[in-house]
Formats: C-alpha cells, structure tokens, sequence
C-alpha cells in the first residue's frame, strides 16, 4: 500500500531554540561554515545521515535532544551568536550602498529583477540541472554579498531535474523525486488574512494556469518560486511545474508563459504585499524568461493607453538579455502557430508579438530572438562567447560587421565562500594587501597566499585529495550495490584510488559537443598511464545528459564500461548523481581540472573556474573563460584543431594532444619532487592560480560589472522613459517610427578626400567630406562617420577606428559633414563613410538595425 501523500512531523522547538528557524529559512547557511557548524551540532550522525540538510534534520531530531539543547547554555549563546551574525550581514550597508540610490539623481537601481528557469542555490533545493542554474544561483548569493537588491523569479518544479542512477549494462536511469515544498527552505507568500497568494495566467479556451508562489530566502536575496500543482488548477495544469526542461513543446511554452508572464505577476503580488520597490531593471537569464517582457508591455497598454511601439519602447529600456547559448540547437523555438493558438487574446496585438520571435524559418517562434528584441542591453558570459554571439546574432542588424553587433560580454564568476574549500580560505589564499577586492579599481591579487611555505600548500592539496579519495570510495561501493553487486563482491571499492595520485576530474552536462569519451580515444595509453607504477593517474568523471539524449546517454555508458575493467577500476570513476553536493568533492580535490569542448562551443564554463579558487590546475581547450584567463602559468591550454573539417580526425588531434600534455608535462611536473617531499614547481603554479586567477572569477566581481555596465544604465534608461506618464517613451517611438520609415532615402552622395598628397606618410591626416542626403530626416536624426583602418586585398576594413563628422553645411535635403583622418600605421589602409540613427535614448548606434554605407 502506498502513502497518498508523505510529509514530516517535526519536534516542537523549546523556547530558547526557537531562532533556528530564522537560521534555517536563510539559505545563508548553505555558504556560511559556523552557521553549518551549529546545525552539526544538533545531532552530528544524524546530519551526516541527512546529507548535510538542516530543513531534514531539523525535522528528524529528536524532542529529547532538543530539551538537552535548550538547558545547554554554550550552545544557546552560540545560537544567539549566529542569529546576531545574520541579522548584522543583513543589515549592513555593503557595497552597493555605496554606490547610492538617489532615483532623481540617476542613481543604482532601487530593485533588480533576475529572471531563470533554474537556479542551483544548494543541493537541498534541487531546482538546477547544470551550469545555467548554478550561474543564476552563485549571481544571487554574490548579489546578496554586494547588497544588491535583487528579486530572483523561478518556477518550483515539484520532481526537480531527476536524480542520475546507472544501470548494470552502465546505462543512465532516471528518478523524479516527488519534493513536497513544505520540506524545503521555502515559505508560502501569504495575504493579509493568511490565505495563499494565487496568480493567474490566460490559456486558451478559456483556460487559466494558477499558482502558488513560494519564497526562498538568499541571504539578503528573495527568491520568487512558482508552483502550479495547486488545487485550483485541472490536471493537465497542476503538471506544469512537474519537471524542469521535460515535456513537449506544448508542455515547454506554458512552462516559460509561466515564469515570464506569471513571475511578472507574482512580482507585482510579492512588492505589494512587502513594501519592496517595484523593480526598474529586469534580467532576463536566457531566452526562457522572454515573456516577462511581453506582460510588461500589456500592463502599459492596459493601464496607461501606450500604443504598442510605445510600451516596447520603455520595456525595452530597463531589460537586460543575457545568452548562454553558442549553438542554435541551445534556443527554444517555437511552432508559430502554437504562439498564436496561446496569444491570440492576450492583450497584445498579434502581429507585434509574432515580430518579435520572428527568425529565418517563417513556421518558427526564436525565443532568443525574442529576448534580443525585447532587451535593450544585451551579453554573452565571456569575451569568445560575446564574439560568437555577434556572429551567431547577426542576422538581426543586417548591414553590420559582427564586431558592430550590439552584443557585450560579461564573463562568468563563481561564489567563492560556496565553492571554495575551509581550509584554503583559513590559509588565507583570498585575502588581499591591496583590501576588499570588491572595492578596487582594476586587477586584484590575492597575494596573502604569497606568505603560505610551500609544503603547507602542498600539505592542504593532500588533506583535500585525501578528503575526495574517501568521497569516491563511498560513492563507488554505492554505485555497483545499486547496479546490482553483492556486500561479498564490493571489497575492492575500499581501496580504489590513492590520496598520492595525481588526481583529474572532468565533471559537467554530457551533450555531445562537451565530448565526455575525448579521454577514450586511444585506451591502450589511457590504461598505460592509470596503471604507470611509477607516474600514476586517477580520473574521476561525473555528469548527467538530458533523459532525451539518448547519444549523451550512450557516451556514458562507454565512459562506464572502460571505468568497470577490474584492472583498471581502481584508477578511474564514473560517479552517478553529480549535483552541488558532490561537485563540492571533486572541486576542492582534483589537482587537474578537464575540459575538452569543442571549440568555440563552450559559453563560459564556470566549473574550471571552481576548481582554480581550490589551486586546481586547468588542462583545457581554449574555450569560454579559459581562452581569456588562460596565461601559461595557472594550467595548460589543449591546442585545437580548429581549421579541421573533419569531426573524427579533430578528435584524434585533440585527444594526442592531451595526452602529450599529460605525458611531458602534467604527471613530471607533479611528480618532480625537492629534498622535502615537495613538488616545488607544482605548488608555485598553484600559488600563481590561488593569486592571479582566484579574484577573476569571482561572482562579486561580475555582478558588480552587471551592476555598473548593465543595470545602473538600464535603470536610468528605464526612468528616462517613464517619466511624465511615459511622455519621453511616446515621442522615443515616434522618432524611430519615422527615421525608420525614411530610412530608405538616406545616402552618402560624395566622399572626397583632401591633404595627404601623392605620397601619403605616416603621421599626417586626410581631410575627409561627404555628402549625404537625409530627406525627410534632420542632421540631428543621424550620426554620420569616418571609419578606417587596415584593408585587405579584398576592400575589407579591419582593425577599425570610427570618428564622428561635424555637421558643416545644410541645402535642402542634401548635408555636408567633414573630418580629419589621421594616418598612424603604415600598410595598406582604406576608409569609409557612414551614417547611423542618432538620438540620445540610444544604448548603441547599431540598436535598430540599419545603417547606410558610402
């Protein structure tokens, strides 16, 4: 007989312990040591055997021993002591404060939304599959850090992603946990009078999605979680948060209508019902947050009579899009027809919202298209990936160069007290001379590691490669009971791996361009060098493909069979289950961290990053952050066969060339050791990385570019627009309705150029006019430039430097604007001139997608 439903009945807490509750409600305690410390101390076998949850084990733990506690006078006046931390690290400006937030005065923004379809904040809350949701969980508790105010929206996805078991053939199994959100670190946003908050999205035929919104609460970050499996929806409703990324297309929209409309919704509930201000800046993190936008739009048509150009307008202003996908097959696209079947009475014209998602293929709905149009400022999460979304977008501003493209970047960080192990951080591996990195201007080094003897830096890697040997040991006897073991043919999982062994990891989503079984290409060297007896190797290996992948699924199961040879099991590990939890483990003890995408596939790839703030040494492609931050001293960057067409010969390559790396250089290096035991070069190219790489990736240090480069733009934008009933946002749209309309008239008549004689030198200028005609446009209507620089045999410019033109002269339709070249490089050199939309609400010349070339 099964239970209907199942939930936990907790002990009644005795009056001096009622403030865990405070400490357990805050998932500050899923990054803060002393608060984990006291938890611990509840039960110390019964947390183990919780995993680490104190939701769990505080519901778990007996009455007896929370009587004991309650007269136990040290650890009530501990308790106290971590109450008071909290309250203090709530209540004290931080970083963002500083910066003021004087709305009149163009000041930081009051409140920020972050919308995600995930967010990976802590095992506990499993609402992540990978690094998407664990990006959007690190940018919350950084944000939290700084002071920012930001306002998370997700949905509650009542079976989460599914938990990754492996079958006896090495085939991944897939369970869907049902999670009942009463036994999670969330509360219900409640009325008034107590009763639920209930939000309402349209479906159609009549149809309404209804949810519940539950909050979690990130250190000083709210985190808005949508639930639809609520009584007052119909069965096919209530399924709508079942599982994260699952279903049909069907399934998908009305999961992402959801989040974009109904956590727009449930933001105006939360503000209303909190005294919060109402945010200025919405963040949409991918494509699937893109209609939040659009119920922004219908809210001004509806409540302030805006047309619908009108409303674009000032939404367009205050969102910032931000992409993670390098490949087309990452963006959700929707039949056309399934758009119009859900929209057709939304309060939207038709015509404008389908033009917003509009693509290549007709029959198509581009949600990253969508978000492009919609968001006025847009980036891609490292420099390479910026550049490969220029190129991958450009399509949207026809008549561009990729490099004109209105795509930025902000590279990725991670959560440094989340990621990085005690130890080093008692150590002091990240404290700086030069103060709070936070607060400086410019590179930061984290140069109290400067002061560490080389052999106790090397004693702390052994301690933590110590830590994860027991960890794999642990997870390996787990792992072949499941597939089917008996107790009497586990023996040898008791001594698989050795804490003296080099140790790699390669951990992450297995889609086939991350290619998990590169390392497999030739076994025969890969055993040879497990089984080296005097260089060793070990490799532990973990990650999960999407329950659709069969091609994923299958590169596990080879990954599986090689790792099951009982001459080589000892050496190698698939772990099955890999979640923050494990992650943990393998971040603070792989000397060696793998990553072999294909390049340029990789967005960001923030796990490399991880394992650099713990003294792991990088050995990847030059793709994502790597390509940027890679500077010869805090790893090795695999050479690429990058002009290959051919996919299995590019492997070859790529696959010699790791193990070369790992034969010549990694395994001497490691093992070359002083008269102390110490592998003195080794431990000088951790310290380089602990001191040069650890403050790059830091999260505080991109939500602090996000800050300064995106939201503070975009929130003075946004007030710009709103202002005087959204007067500014109304003559905005009817400018660019009428350049846009006149656009087609305008061209460079003449260009000539005068003063660099027969024989031009370097150092002198070239006096350029041009002539252009702006019929039915104004010379304030555009912004006319000299470009130059560097040609090549074809005309092409690169290279290139823009100066603006002076308006000089006005007949009629036709304007003569001039300037002055200089010329400063010799070579071959060329220029040209062009004209572009001008207006000051304008956050780059290239924003509405025309320009007119000479």
């Amino acid at each position: 007989m099964r239970a209907l439903r199942r939930f936990t009945v907790r002990a009644a807490l005795p009056e001096p312990l009622l403030p865990l509750s405070q400490l357990v409600m805050n998932l500050r305690w899923s990054w803060h040591p002393e608060t984990r410390d006291l938890f611990e101390t509840l039960d110390p076998a019964l947390w183990q055997s919780c995993g680490g949850d104190p939701v769990k084990a505080l519901g778990e733990v007996s009455a007896e021993r929370l009587a004991a506690l309650a007269k136990d006078r040290r650890f009530v006046r501990r308790l106290q002591d971590a109450v008071d931390d909290l309250e203090e690290y709530l209540a004290t400006p931080r970083w963002y404060q500083s910066l003021g937030t004087d709305t009149a005065n163009g000041g930081a923004p009051a409140s920020i939304a972050y919308f995600s379809a995930e967010f990976g904040i802590t095992e506990v809350l499993p609402q992540y599959s990978g690094g998407l949701g664990i990006l959007a969980g690190d940018h919350l508790k950084a944000a939290s850090d700084l002071g920012v105010p930001l306002i998370g929206v997700g949905l509650l996805y009542r079976a989460g992603y599914f938990e990754q078991g492996l079958s006896s053939d090495g085939w991944q199994l897939e369970h869907y946990p049902s999670l009942d959100p009463h036994g999670l670190p969330v509360k219900l946003l409640r009325e008034p009078d107590g009763s639920a908050v209930v939000i309402s999205v349209p479906l159609p035929e009549g149809r309404t999605l209804y949810a519940h919104v539950w909050r979690a609460q990130v250190g000083r970050v709210t985190l808005l979680l949508l639930d639809s499996d609520i009584e007052e929806n119909a069965p096919a409703e209530r399924g709508v948060t079942d599982r994260l990324y699952g279903g049909d297309e069907d399934h998908r929209l009305r999961q992402e209508m959801l989040l974009g409309i109904g956590g727009v919704r449930a933001l105006r509930a939360y503000c209303a019902r909190t005294g919060t201000p109402a945010p200025e800046v919405f963040h949409a993190n991918e494509g699937h947050a893109g209609f939040s936008g659009l119920e922004r739009i219908r809210e001004l048509m509806e409540s302030h009579g805006l047309a619908f150009a009108e409303a674009l307008q000032a939404v367009r202003s205050g969102t910032v899009f931000t992409t993670h996908t390098p490949v087309p097959a990452g963006i959700d696209r929707f039949p056309k027809a399934l758009i119009e079947r859900y929209f057709a009475g939304f309060g939207v014209p038709l015509h404008d919202l389908l033009a917003l998602g509009a693509e290549e293929d007709p029959a198509k709905y581009n949600m990253a298209h969508m978000g492009l149009r919609l968001g006025q400022r847009a980036n891609g999460v490292s420099e390479l990936h910026g550049h490969v979304s220029r190129g991958m977008f450009s399509n949207l501003w026809p008549g561009f160069d990729e490099s004109d493209v209105p795509i930025g970047s902000i590279t990725n960080g991670v959560h440094a007290p989340t990621w990085t192990a005690r130890e080093l951080v008692d150590m002091g591996t990240q404290t700086s001379s030069q103060g709070d990195p936070v607060e400086v201007d410019g590179p930061v080094h984290f140069d109290g590691v400067d002061g560490i003897p080389a052999g106790d830096l090397w004693a702390i890697r052994r301690t933590l490669r110590a830590r994860l040997v027991e960890e794999v040991r642990r997870r390996v006897r787990e792992t072949a009971l499941s597939r089917g073991a008996t107790e009497a043919e586990v023996g040898w999982t008791e001594t698989v791996f050795d804490p003296d062994v080099l140790t790699i990891g390669f951990a992450r989503r297995v889609p086939s361009y991350k290619r998990l079984t590169l390392m497999l290409r030739d076994p025969a060297r890969l055993k040879a060098m497990l089984l080296d007896p005097e260089r060793p190797l070990q490799l532990v290996i973990a990650g999960k493909s999407h329950p659709a992948d069969d091609g994923g699924k299958k590169l596990i199961q080879q990954m599986v069979e090689f790792a099951d040879d009982p001459e080589i099991r000892h050496r190698i590990a698939f772990l099955p289950g890999y979640d923050i939890g494990m992650a943990r483990y393998l971040y603070w003890g792989c000397d060696v961290w793998l990553n072999n995408p294909l390049r340029p596939l990789e967005a960001c790839g923030t796990s490399g990053m991880k394992s650099a703030l713990n003294g792991g040494l990088n050995l990847s492609i030059r793709d994502g952050w790597w390509d940027e931050w890679f500077d010869g001293q805090n790893g090795w960057a695999i050479p690429t066969a990058d002009g290959v067409a051919d996919a299995d010969r590019r492997d070859e390559v790529e696959a010699r060339a790791i193990y070369e790396l790992l034969s010549t250089q990694v395994l001497p290096r490691f093992y070359e050791r002083d008269g102390e035991g110490v592998p003195a070069r080794w431990v000088e190219m951790v310290r380089h990385t602990l001191r040069e790489t650890g403050p790059k990736v830091l999260a505080t240090r991109m939500v602090r570019d996000y800050v300064q480069a995106l939201y503070v733009p975009a929130a003075r934008s946004a007030r710009v627009m709103s202002a005087d009933g959204y007067t500014p946002a109304r003559a905005e749209s009817q400018w660019r309705g009428h350049l846009l309309h006149n656009w087609s008239t305008v061209r460079v008549a003449h260009v000539e150029a005068t003063g660099a004689g027969d024989t031009p030198e370097i150092g002198s200028t070239l006096a350029l006019r041009a002539e252009v005609e702006l019929p039915g446009l104004e010379p304030g209507d555009v912004q006319v430039q000299a470009a130059y620089g560097r040609v090549d045999d074809a005309d092409g410019l690169h290279d290139v430097t823009t100066v603006p033109m002076a308006h000089e002269q006005t007949e009629g339709s036709r304007h003569w604007f001039t300037a002055t070249v200089p010329l400063e490089r010799t070579g071959a050199f060329g220029y040209t001139v062009r004209v572009l939309p001008h207006s000051e609400h304008l956050a780059d010349p290239a924003e509405l997608g025309v320009v007119t070339t000479a």
